[in-house]
């Protein structure tokens, strides 16, 4: 049973998503009407996703998915996008231990769905074929910066 703010009243522990936004959407087809045209091969299509969070207040944070991409290449390009996409999700009951693998992996696979979906409308909107671009595992993103941050603080410090 929830109360009034969607909390669950039992002490489980809970993900709720206040809201979600788009914080900044940018979408270029600077090749058009030529990259329009029929193509002799596919794309190369490249996309960079990144994750970032914030608190906000005791419970609440906004978590960011920024997801970068496009086809093609150099006079080649096709289309480009950058999408800052973001949420502020409510976390109760959830212990601190588990508290930064949540917000890191769990959020963003919440965003992630409506994201994608907003860059496949635009692509189409830009005269392509919807890209709907392949699930992300943000718990394999979230274990490979942490063996990251690992292998950098375990790197010998150069001497003066």
């Amino acid at each position: 049973m929830t109360d009034g703010n969607g909390a669950l009243g039992d002490g489980a522990p809970a993900i709720n998503a206040m809201v979600q936004y788009t914080k900044d959407f940018s979408f270029e087809n600077p090749n058009a009407p030529r990259s329009l045209g029929p193509q002799e091969k596919a794309p190369n299509i490249a996309i960079q996703v990144n994750v970032n969070a914030r608190q906000v207040a005791e419970s609440d944070f906004e978590v960011d998915i920024l997801l970068e991409g496009s086809a093609g290449a150099d006079q080649d390009l096709l289309f480009k996008f950058e999408l800052d996409y973001a949420g502020l999700f409510r976390l109760i009951n959830i212990r601190p231990d588990d508290m930064h693998p949540i917000v890191m992996i769990e959020c963003p696979r919440l965003l992630f769905p409506f994201a994608r979906q907003i860059i496949a409308d635009a692509v189409r909107g830009g005269g392509f074929p919807p890209l709907y671009i392949d699930p992300i595992d943000f718990a394999a993103l979230y274990r490979k910066r942490l063996d990251e941050v690992a292998a950098a603080s375990a790197a010998p410090t150069p001497a003066a």
